[in-house]
């Protein structure tokens, strides 16, 4: 627990981790100084941490992310249509109230007649005789005036115009503004009850008052002054009573009942500490639930101070995670936290951070922001304006990005990928290899473990060929798929035991596998050397191995034989500027399997300049090792990547299989392609359906944009078609409007023919991925390792 079998010394354990050529720096014995800092002053880790993260969509940047309000409410702003109902309802309502104030509704007369007995107006009028007519005017009127507001709140949807402009807002501001409704309201209620205003009221009490007076027969019933002022209460809680409800009143009134109060020196009391946990990550709550509060207060103290980085708080996390299962190990953890404190479990290479960051990352959740969704209706609502990130999850599925040379492959993906995988490899989650062109800017050697540059004498590694393996068959499949796999005149099949024919008996005469020479020579079928090897299978014990060498002499000149292809390829790599490589008995070797047994940071240069074949055959070695190493390992708790930034004929068949089941294994591949033609055409719809993540540069062709149209498929849209008829009138007059509205706007009268359907169409078409992906954007579409997808989402790659 105390080493993880990860400082051990150099050369002990069964699969050690090539160490750096300068000495890691001392761990500190105890904590440095507490820094000074303000009160209450966080420091920038303390912040970090501490930040929500809050539950979003898959490739949503989760750090301090601000989820969009639910059902569209992200538009804070009155929709046109709503306000144009406001007012134009409002219109009405107040055109329509004034013709019954001045009796101009057509039947108003014949309504009230029929409403009231005969003797309380004037033969043929509304003029009333009594009390009782005039009072029934104004029963009448207030019904009518109720009618007519909730007639006009139905035809302007006033409901939901309350609704946006008070019941979407936060507290407290949602409450104020329904406080504001209401007093305004009011104001047209009682205007004799705010100074200043002199209009006359609703006819609301004056109504409720005619209504008593009638059923009661007099207005003795107001000599009581309940009854008065009761009315005066229900009218004013009736009024009051939506806008309580929309202000959500209620419920800000028990939020402020529930806040502690002060004690008497005007001091809140803190909370027993029994009964309320800590929140905040950076007092680290897990240790302390488990009773760990010393381990708690020293990671606290670090944190709080600044003496730990995310890269500390993220491995001691994880430590904490492994040991809290099993209570030995957790008495471990407390002692080494008290020793080490936020040095504790530091990667064998002693460094806890990379020399430099270009990268946004949050390593808590695994993420690497790479752009922002673009606000764009192609999007989905809940993306538009988030930010995009990558994370293991996703990248367990594969990832294949295409774009032509300066679309930002490698500056705004490949980089900030690989320096997210090195960072969460500090954290001992994962194992990154890099394979990319001398000199591509993919970090310093400093920030990795392992640097192998091949045809550079100064390279302090050299890459075996054989991945670590002592099966010959293993060797063999994956050497012929690096070196003839692109190859369609050759079978891999019987390239693969044509190298097995060979590399068995030679291991198994001398311990070892060939270097690029002998290989060569024996494929070849040079004499002195098959003589040689048989000699050296001389005993009995070796007599399967000499069968294996006479197959191969009865198979050498056929028409079938792959060994001239191999050898002819292997004659790339039989170079003066290798001569120093690729040797299976040299000291410095780095074998591909190292990555699945330590969570390395590794990086291939190739020599891309005068050995470009050469570079692509190395690269498809490197890619058929990785799928046999990444299947055949029996740890599989931390996440391996390989990352190539050129993919460039790649790709074989069985390659595309073994990606395919890279994610049941927590590995995955990150190929990043000029183009899809650098794809075998048979091999490209497979490979867009193996992998789970797709990402199309600006700049795509058609033809790359027709692979990616095909994989993200169909979705149904709503069209509206709208077609213009021309209206034919048939009365003089109407013929006469027309033909007035012609000469002064120019265009004959029309009416327009809107049809809405649902159609099923491209969520990118090739031509759109050509044309109408802007310079410095991306289209990506994520998968995860739970099945977890997000549709194609246009991004921002410089936001």
């Amino acid at each position: 627990m105390d080493s993880d079998g990860t400082q051990d010394a150099y050369g002990t354990h069964a699969t050690p981790v090539p160490r750096p050529a300068h000495a890691p720096p001392p761990v500190p014995a105890g904590l440095p100084p507490v820094p000074r800092r303000p009160p209450g002053a966080l420091s920038a880790v303390a912040d970090w941490l501490s930040a929500p993260r809050p539950e979003a969509g898959l490739g949503i940047w989760r750090f301090r992310h601000v989820p969009p309000p639910p059902d569209g409410e992200e538009d804070r702003r009155m929709d046109r249509g709503l306000l144009a109902g406001l007012l134009i309802s409002l219109a009405i309502g107040l055109f329509v109230w004034s013709l019954w104030r001045q009796q101009d509704i057509p039947y108003q007369r014949p309504l009230i007649w029929l409403l009231t007995p005969e003797g309380w107006f004037h033969s043929g009028t509304i003029d009333p005789i009594g009390w009782q007519g005039n009072e029934a005017l104004t029963a009448i009127s207030s019904v009518v005036f109720g009618l007519l507001v909730y007639g006009i709140g139905r035809l302007g949807n006033w409901a939901e115009a309350f609704r946006h402009v008070i019941s979407r807002r936060e507290q407290p501001g949602r409450a104020l503004r329904a406080a504001a409704g209401a007093l305004i309201v009011l104001m047209f209620v009682w205007p004799e009850a705010f100074p200043g205003v002199s209009w006359d009221p609703l006819p609301i009490f004056t109504g409720a008052m005619a209504l008593i007076a009638l059923f009661s027969g007099g207005y003795e019933i107001f000599a009581n002054e309940i009854i008065t002022y009761g009315l005066y209460v229900l009218i004013t809680a009736a009024v009051l009573w939506p806008f309580a409800k929309l202000g959500d009143w209620l419920g800000l009134l028990r939020t402020w009942l529930a806040r502690p109060r002060p004690a008497g020196n005007g001091l809140v009391p803190p909370p027993p500490r029994q009964s309320a946990p800590v929140a905040s990550r950076a007092q680290w709550p897990e240790l302390r639930g488990a009773g760990r509060d010393k381990a708690a207060d020293v990671l606290s103290t670090a944190v709080l101070s600044g003496q730990m980085n995310d890269v500390d708080c993220v491995r001691v996390r994880r430590m904490w995670s492994t040991a809290s299962g099993d209570p030995a190990l957790r008495d471990v953890f407390d002692e080494t936290v008290l020793r080490q404190a936020g040095a504790a479990w530091t990667h064998p290479s002693g460094a806890r951070d990379l020399p430099s960051r270009t990268g946004t990352h949050d390593l808590l959740v695994g993420q690497v922001r790479i752009g922002r969704c673009v606000p764009e209706e192609r999007n989905p609502a809940d993306s538009r304006g988030a930010g995009i990130a990558l994370e293991p999850a996703a990248l367990g599925t594969s990832l294949l990005a295409v774009g032509p040379s300066g679309s930002g492959k490698t500056d705004r993906l490949v980089r900030p990928v690989v320096e997210s995988l090195s960072l969460q490899a500090l954290t001992g989650q994962c194992a990154v290899v890099a394979v990319c062109a001398a000199g591509t800017p993919l970090g310093g050697d400093d920030a990795y473990d392992v640097v192998v540059k091949i045809g550079d004498p100064a390279s302090v590694h050299d890459l075996d060929l054989y991945a670590g393996t002592s099966d010959p068959d293993e060797a063999a499949s994956f050497l012929a798929e690096g070196l003839v796999g692109d190859l369609a005149a050759v079978d891999s099949r019987r390239a693969s035991t044509t190298l097995a024919r060979v590399l068995g008996p030679y291991r198994a005469a001398y311990g070892r596998f060939p270097s690029v020479p002998a290989l060569r020579e024996l494929l070849e079928g040079v004499p002195a050397a098959l003589v040689e090897l048989r000699d050296a299978l001389a005993s009995d014990d070796h007599a399967a191995m000499r069968r294996e060498l006479d197959a191969r002499a009865r198979q050498q000149g056929s028409a079938a034989d792959p060994a001239p292809a191999l050898a002819d390829r292997l004659a790339l790599l039989d170079r003066p500027a290798f001569a120093d490589f690729f040797d299976a008995g040299s000291d410095s070797p780095f074998s591909l399997r190292a990555v699945t047994h330590h969570p390395m940071r590794v990086r291939i240069d190739l020599p891309e300049r005068g050995h470009a074949e050469a570079s692509r055959l190395l690269t498809r070695l490197l890619l058929a090792q990785f799928n046999s190493v990444a299947h055949t390992r029996a740890d599989r708790e931390h996440f391996v990547c390989l990352v190539l930034d050129d993919a460039t004929r790649a790709v074989t068949d069985e390659t595309v299989q073994g990606i395919q089941r890279l994610r049941s294994v927590n590995a995955g591949v990150v190929l990043a392609l000029r183009t899809v033609s650098d794809v075998p055409e048979p091999l490209q719809g497979p490979l867009y359906a193996t992998v789970g993540c797709r990402m199309a540069f600006s700049g795509v062709t058609t033809w790359d944009g027709r692979r990616f149209a095909e994989a993200w498929g169909t979705s149904w849209i709503e069209t509206r078609e709208v077609a213009q008829h021309a209206v034919f009138a048939d009365q003089p007059m109407t013929r006469a409007l027309h033909a007035l509205r012609k000469l002064v706007t120019g265009k004959a009268v029309t009416r327009d023919a809107v049809t809405v359907r649902q159609v099923e169409r491209e969520r990118w078409s090739a031509s759109e991925l050509a044309h109408g992906v802007p310079a410095g954007h991306a289209v990506l579409s994520l998968t995860d390792v739970r099945g977890e997808h997000a549709p194609p989402l246009l991004v921002d790659l410089r936001g």
